[in-house]
């Protein structure tokens, strides 16, 4: 029988829940208490479930801890399983996204940091490396600090070709790879900084790209939420056109495309940068089935009037069913769920601390 995994960090640990039918849940944590869970990865790569959680003690500071067994124990490797090399004069402060690299590069996994850098492992996510190429980009000294810190917080790994990348900085904008990370070009072209002078807020580097998803159908399709803008990529990120209209507001945080029905996408909308709750107080995800040519308001179930939680950029998030579940956190330490992509939601968990991130996967069939 299918049993679904939810993944929920927050700012004080991680929960786990388990479910058959994604209307009744099991939890158990909070596993790290008292660390901030910024980022978790499910590996189902090879015989094995692989949990990889990024955790961020105020006290120990940042590392990078792993389960073989769906969260019965845990493991921290005795050396730091990301690190800055000393000639970059770096540390880290967080690990902001663990993306496992598709089933044609089995073993890598990728980990975008704060300080913005990207680094790789070939082991599972054991060890890391830095990726130099992206931290000796001669942009890289120019890219800003978004409001959250200075963040590599999404890695797309395009499945046709694993050595075509996709990373998004905040505030350093997009940047592409066609050689597995040996060289790196933005791409940003019609993405807007409305935070930059009028004359200047279409950059070639430089915007505060929030979250970007790829779709289903198109690989080449890609999804993108900015710091006020949603877009759209049919060429693979080389250029960009906006989809926001018909939403109730442009800003926000996450975006995430369903997981195989093209032309399928999921938002989150705030009321802007200086009103970052959601427009009229009502706690709605939207969604387009036509690449954003238009949206629907997806609500049943949810909290109407007078709510004012925030989703962050990785607490939106699918499972791969069939039909597929939808799952978000807010900051105000709610997390709902949909076992019917959006039609009906249902509370799981509630009074929790800030939601971070969420992941949800499915463990056994």
């Amino acid at each position: 029988m299918t049993e679904v995994l939810l993944a929920v960090g927050t700012e004080k640990g991680l929960f786990l829940g388990r479910s058959r039918d994604r209307l009744d849940w099991e939890f158990s944590g909070p596993h790290f208490r008292m660390n901030a869970i910024y980022s978790v990865a499910v590996d189902r790569r090879g015989d094995r479930t692989r949990l990889l959680v990024g955790a961020d003690s105020s006290h120990w500071g940042p590392s990078v801890w792993r389960s073989d067994d769906l969260g019965a124990s845990w493991f921290e490797p005795a050396t730091p399983a990301i690190r800055f090399p000393e000639h970059t004069g770096a540390s880290l402060t967080r690990v902001w996204q663990l993306q496992p690299a598709g089933p044609a590069a089995p073993g890598v996994v990728y980990a975008g940091t704060e300080p913005a850098a990207l680094f790789r492992s070939q082991d599972g996510g054991e060890t890391f490396t830095l990726v130099e190429s992206l931290w000796d980009h001669p942009q890289r000294p120019e890219w800003g600090a978004g409001y959250g810190g200075q963040g590599l917080h999404t890695v797309l790994c395009d499945p046709r070709d694993p050595e075509r990348l996709l990373v998004a900085v905040s505030s350093g904008g997009v940047y592409r790879s066609k050689d597995g990370g040996g060289s790196w070009e933005p791409s940003n072209t019609g993405l807007r900084a409305e935070f930059l002078p009028a004359e200047n807020q279409y950059p070639e580097f430089g915007q505060c790209v929030h979250k970007i998803a790829r779709d289903a159908g198109n690989p080449d399709r890609l999804y993108l939420q900015n710091h006020g803008g949603v877009y759209r990529s049919d060429d693979g990120g080389a250029s960009w056109r906006s989809i926001a209209d018909g939403l109730p507001a442009d800003f926000g945080f996450a975006i995430a495309a369903h997981p195989h029905r093209a032309d399928t996408a999921y938002v989150f909308p705030l009321g802007g940068a200086d009103d970052r709750i959601p427009p009229g107080s009502r706690c709605r995800v939207f969604r387009t089935n036509d690449a954003g040519d238009s949206w629907q308001a997806l609500a049943e179930g949810l909290p109407g009037e007078d709510h004012y939680g925030v989703v962050l950029r990785d607490a939106l998030r699918t499972d791969d069913l069939a039909p597929a579940g939808i799952y978000f956190g807010t900051r105000t330490g709610e997390v709902y769920a949909s076992n019917d992509e959006g039609a009906h939601w249902a509370p799981v968990l509630s009074h929790l601390p800030d939601v971070l991130c969420v992941r949800a996967a499915v463990i056994a069939d």
